[in-house]
């Protein structure tokens, strides 16, 4: 083999920096960045190598293997860092669907779905719910049609220890397909992954008192199942919002809400908080049972979410916020101490 001869394959696993990389006819080789690649990572960290990339690697005649060049991808699944920054942490990339991992018992958390589904859609993949542990929820039919309305995108109600509904997951791996999964410890996913490829793979932890797994996978990894590929990652409670984009031009993710926004643009006033005003077309569809009022809470905390990351690292807006209290406390103030200066207490 020629050392200087690129040759093409995916990154299946990244650990700290280091990259796993399968070739096409074969042989899984541990790679580390090239010259090249480092100074395109210190220019956008976002060019660094993550699991289901195309890269080229090249073979060095001491023996090294290197990342030489990330292929351009064609989706690109991210969240906003764990530290409440304006950065973002790159998860996966080249998915073709993304499946939120949410379970039956407990209840399914609502507001969790819709938060994990923003990083789904703004990605470019399509976006579906997988409802796990339907074997011990006898209304897990009427809870998938309410949760597919609500996110309008496919709704599966599965159960992996008795089998039923797998066939309709396992058709989102055909043509050779990527599916990533994303959910809170405990939802299901590492079950899910065995019943799918029919093997122990993973090993599992009992429930915390409390209901919530403990994390059974510490690492994206991309490996095949079901004729295509799946990449499960460490148990994710919430997804940060990136972009500032939505209701009334706000922080809510304008694909995951887009019957809100529709809605929106009909309302009386061009600033309406969908609260109390008249003539608000949000209000009026919740009423006439068009709307799931769930649908307008999870959107009013991704909008919440999104105001206080742009709070950290906006130092003006920071500033009009704190101006804003300011003023509105010294009203109040005023408010409280009109009685006392007119000697009525």
């Amino acid at each position: 083999m020629n050392s200087f001869q690129l040759r093409r394959g995916v990154v299946v696993r990244v650990d700290r920096g280091v990259s796993t990389v399968e070739l096409p006819g074969g042989g899984t080789f541990r790679a580390s960045w090239g010259g090249a690649l480092l100074g395109a990572v210190h220019r956008d960290p976002d060019a660094a190598p993550t699991t289901g990339d195309r890269v080229r690697l090249r073979f060095w005649p001491d023996e090294r293997i290197t990342v030489e060049s990330v292929d351009p991808r064609t989706t690109l699944l991210t969240r906003a860092d764990a530290d409440g920054s304006s950065r973002r942490q790159t998860l996966a990339a080249n998915i073709d669907v993304v499946a939120v991992v949410e379970g039956l018992v407990p209840d399914p958390d609502r507001n969790r779905i819709a938060r994990l589904l923003a990083p789904a859609r703004a990605g470019g993949a399509q976006p579906v719910v997988i409802l796990t542990k339907a074997d011990l929820e006898p209304e897990a039919p009427r809870i998938a049609a309410e949760l597919q309305a609500l996110s309008s995108c496919p709704v599966h109600a599965v159960s992996s220890a008795r089998g039923t509904g797998l066939e309709q997951v396992r058709a989102l791996f055909a043509d050779g397909r990527t599916v990533a999964l994303l959910g809170a410890p405990g939802a299901g996913k590492s079950s899910l992954v065995n019943a799918l490829s029919g093997d122990e793979v993973r090993r599992f932890d009992a429930p915390r008192r409390d209901g919530q797994g403990r994390p059974t996978t510490v690492t994206r990894e991309l490996r095949p199942v079901a004729g295509g590929w799946v990449i499960d990652g460490p148990g994710l409670r919430s997804a940060g919002i990136n972009t500032a984009v939505g209701l009334d031009d706000t922080f809510a993710d304008l694909t995951t809400f887009a019957d809100l926004t529709t809605l929106a643009g009909q309302c009386r006033f061009a600033d309406c908080t969908h609260a109390v005003e008249p003539g608000c077309a949000v209000i009026a569809a919740i009423g006439a049972g068009g709307l799931h009022p769930d649908r307008l809470d999870s959107y009013r905390q991704l909008v919440a979410e999104g105001f206080r990351q742009e709070l950290r690292h906006d130092v003006r807006l920071r500033q009009e916020e704190i101006r804003r209290h300011k003023v509105m406390h010294k009203s109040l103030r005023r408010q409280y101490r009109k009685p006392l200066d007119r000697g009525r207490w």
